[in-house]
């Protein structure tokens, strides 16, 4: 169900940096989010008695955060001041690459079939096909299109590298206080760098609810939910989102934007489908149980 959640909920969030970009800056949108949904997981998750990290595990984990969340979504919100909020969306179907990458170079045990391996492969491919002519062009729009691809890898890859670094971290703290002092930290960081970007914001009522939304369902619901599958789930399963993702986010630009959805994008997509079938058939040796810390215990309901 944590995993369901961050397939519906973070593909919606790509239509609701679009609109907040279009009238406040990238920091000013990701500090706001991230002070907000930071702030409610680690309140609420102190009031209902959960686990805290010690003094060393906070700082890590704080800075796996400003990795992961700052520097990953970051690369989302800049890129999306560029294309349009279903093919950045798109761009980031490259992730499994980046996120199975990191945990086998971190020392990873999980074994990778060659089904997996395949589906990733045939994933990609349907990127490749959808961005190949933009790519190419030599006008503004194709330099934004290659700028905002190159951009969001970058993202990508610091997302995986930082996801892959607060899974392998040992603490005691459940994994949605974890969330909440990922956000808190991310959103600290960029309310800073607001302050010296030189952009001037204006707090329109859509650039509100889009701030109000991605702190209550990118952050609060949807991070959680994602560090949550990241401690229980091999990463290979829990990356399938990034497929899933894009389709949510392609038929809400279409719908709210009018985004472009041509024979290109429909094909692209259904090949992005075989790649997530043939990563969801695969299975390793045995099965992986739930891993739950004995000195970590379930927040109180």
């Amino acid at each position: 169900m944590a995993l369901a959640c961050v397939c519906f909920f973070w593909g919606t969030t790509y239509l609701a940096i679009r609109i907040g970009v279009e009238s406040i800056s990238p920091a000013t949108l990701m500090c706001a989010r991230y002070l907000a949904s930071g702030l409610i997981l680690v309140i609420g998750t102190r009031a209902k008695g959960a686990a805290f990290p010690s003094a060393r595990e906070l700082w890590l984990t704080a800075f796996y955060g400003v990795i992961t969340i700052g520097m990953g979504t970051g690369s989302l919100a800049i890129a999306e001041q560029w294309v349009p909020s279903g093919l950045a969306a798109l761009f980031v179907t490259t992730q499994p690459f980046w996120l199975v990458g990191a945990e086998r170079l971190a020392g990873g045990r999980e074994p990778l079939h060659r089904r997996a391996i395949i589906g990733m492969i045939v994933g990609l491919a349907g990127v490749a096909y959808l961005v190949t002519p933009g790519m190419g062009a030599t006008t503004m729009a194709g330099r934004e299109t290659r700028n905002a691809f190159w951009v969001l890898q970058f993202g990508v890859m610091m997302w995986s590298v930082g996801s892959i670094a607060q899974r392998r971290l040992k603490t005691r703290a459940h994994p949605f206080v974890s969330g909440g002092v990922q956000q808190l930290a991310t959103g600290v960081v960029f309310f800073v760098i607001a302050l010296f970007d030189g952009q001037t914001s204006h707090w329109t009522t859509s650039a509100v609810a889009s701030v109000t939304y991605l702190a209550i369902f990118g952050g609060v619901v949807g991070y959680s939910a994602y560090i949550f599958s990241m401690d229980r789930l091999p990463v290979a399963i829990v990356s399938i989102y990034t497929y899933i993702n894009p389709v949510v986010a392609v038929a809400l630009g279409w719908l709210f934007y009018r985004e472009q959805l041509g024979w290109r994008e429909i094909a692209a997509m259904a090949i992005i489908f075989a790649g997530v079938a043939m990563v969801k058939g695969f299975s390793w040796p045995g099965k992986r149980g739930k891993r739950q810390r004995p000195d970590a215990p379930a927040i109180e309901s």
